[in-house]
């Protein structure tokens, strides 16, 4: 995406500053859309901005566990990656601090309006037999991505001054597919954390579906289910401030590695 004047903390459809080089890209016929390369001369890059977002809360508490329920094993865990992750010079947003109830669409719009150079939802998984156990992390689906993306497209979209309105829909749809392959790769680097801290056995791998709070993201995003909060074993487990310190630990050093490519 650079030949779009996307380099990191960058938007497409960004003003051009002093040194920036002008390239043109042809979406569609008759539809051309202009961008800027950043010089790297005499630059100096922003620091990255990361949302998080604790599921549920408020009037929604997710699956319960034996000791808690999901949206107290998720904010406390997403406290704690924002703790490490700001300690490394990560500006981080979260989508709630407190114990509110939030709609899928706000919680993409918050990444959004930033905006984020990543998005990564925490969750926390149940079965109906209370027999499942481990880790996964979840991308959208090539329909999430072409189809219901657009369709949940935001009225205010991504900032992009001096960008036509029109024309930053259409970049939106442009970020929201190049996204993909850094969502996979996210996704890739926080099971392996997971794995690295949590045992091998654990871990159920990145899969993908239409997941409804990664619609519309114009930044990689992810959602990682931090294991089965309602199976009488790892619920427990959960439960413990020694492991939640381990799970954030995996997903602070999962972003901050992928943040450095």
């Amino acid at each position: 995406m650079d030949q779009l004047g996307q380099g990191e903390g960058q938007k497409l459809g960004s003003c051009p500053p002093p040194g920036g080089i002008l390239h043109v890209v042809k979406l569609a016929p008759g539809l051309l859309v202009c961008g800027f390369l950043l010089s790297t001369a005499g630059a100096s890059p922003s620091a990255p901005v990361v949302v998080l977002d604790p599921g549920h809360g408020g009037s929604n508490p997710g699956a319960q566990g034996p000791l808690l329920q999901e949206k107290q094993l998720t904010l406390a865990i997403a406290n704690q990656v924002a703790d490490r992750l700001r300690s490394r010079g990560v500006t981080v947003e979260l989508t709630r601090t407190t114990d509110r109830t939030l709609t899928l669409r706000q919680r993409v719009a918050i990444a959004d309006s930033q905006p984020a150079d990543l998005f990564v939802s925490i969750h926390a998984n149940a079965s109906p037999t209370r027999t499942q156990r481990g880790f996964e992390t979840w991308i959208l689906a090539p329909r999430g991505v072409d189809v219901d993306g657009r369709a949940v497209r935001s009225d205010t979209g991504t900032p992009r001054p001096g960008v036509d309105p029109e024309i930053g829909l259409v970049l939106d749809d442009v970020e929201r597919g190049s996204s993909q392959w850094e969502a996979a790769d996210l996704a890739s680097r926080i099971q392996r954390a997971l794995r690295e801290r949590r045992g091998k056995d654990g871990d159920r791998g990145v899969r993908q579906d239409v997941k409804d709070v990664l619609l519309g993201a114009t930044m990689p995003a992810v959602l990682v289910e931090v294991g089965f909060i309602d199976h009488p074993i790892e619920g427990k487990e959960l439960a413990d401030p020694a492991v939640q310190a381990r799970v954030a630990e995996a997903i602070a050093e999962a972003i901050t590695d992928q943040l450095a490519e």
